[in-house]
């Protein structure tokens, strides 16, 4: 299955990762972060929707088409639509607007790698880990309402975020929801809050008995027949 994919049509392009995200494109048979950063960066488009459901892969990719796309003059929406995890929860973050699917999952954790040399070597690698993990709190950070301890914490403890923690923490804007009319949620919820929130405005009339009554008879009057003896008798002291 390929990982990648890019779409356009006019003004708007749709990118899919859907997969792992890998330094090798020959064993996905498919692009690298280089060519996909390339296209990227020689893409006109006004708007760029990212579909994302990935568990994850090479750190230094998953970076490197996070900033292609954070700076983008295209307005760039994520879509989580399964799992966005590792490498891809940091692409998930380069995103204008953030969007969950009800039934999505985001997953952060540190950077991790495989190990083997001599003691100073792997003292090394543990501080470039540390390094590397700093790159994406700062991406997460861009977008979190928590603070840095608290991610970091997050990270520690490789936390699995349901879409509605996800919005509550910041990782994410917003919910997608598809209802069985095929409407929006956040479309309805918009147009609810819309509809409650605006002001009320009652204008009371005084209402003329009198003249209602009146208009009344003659309206009955005038819908009677003539052979009739029913509201126009009544109306008329029982005369014909």
């Amino acid at each position: 299955m390929k990982y990648y994919a890019l779409e356009k049509k006019d003004s708007k392009a749709e990118l899919y990762i859907f997969g792992t995200i890998t330094t090798y494109p020959w064993r996905e048979k498919d692009k690298d972060a280089y060519s996909i950063v390339k296209e990227l960066s020689e893409l006109d488009a006004d708007e760029i929707e990212v579909h994302i459901n990935s568990s994850g892969g090479a750190v230094s990719e998953g970076l490197a088409i996070y900033n292609v796309l954070k700076n983008s003059k295209a307005k760039v929406i994520t879509y989580c639509d399964g799992f966005a995890c590792s490498a891809a929860s940091v692409i998930f973050m380069a995103g204008d607007e953030r969007v969950m699917n009800g039934a999505s999952l985001l997953m952060i954790h540190n950077a991790w790698t495989y190990g083997q040399g001599n003691a100073a070597e792997l003292r090394k690698q543990a501080d470039d880990l540390d390094t590397i993990t700093q790159a994406s709190v700062k991406a997460y950070m861009n977008c979190v309402s928590i603070t840095e301890v608290e991610v970091k914490k997050m990270l520690d403890e490789e936390t699995w975020i349901d879409a509605d923690k996800a919005v509550e923490y910041g990782f994410a804007t917003s919910i997608y929801e598809e209802k069985e009319d095929g409407t929006n949620q956040s479309a309805q919820m918009t147009i609810r809050n819309k509809i409650l929130n605006a002001p009320v405005v009652v204008q009371q009339e005084t209402l003329d008995t009198e003249k209602v009554a009146k208009k009344v008879v003659e309206l009955l009057k005038k819908e009677e027949p003539k052979t009739g003896t029913g509201w126009g008798a009544f109306f008329n002291g029982g005369r014909k």
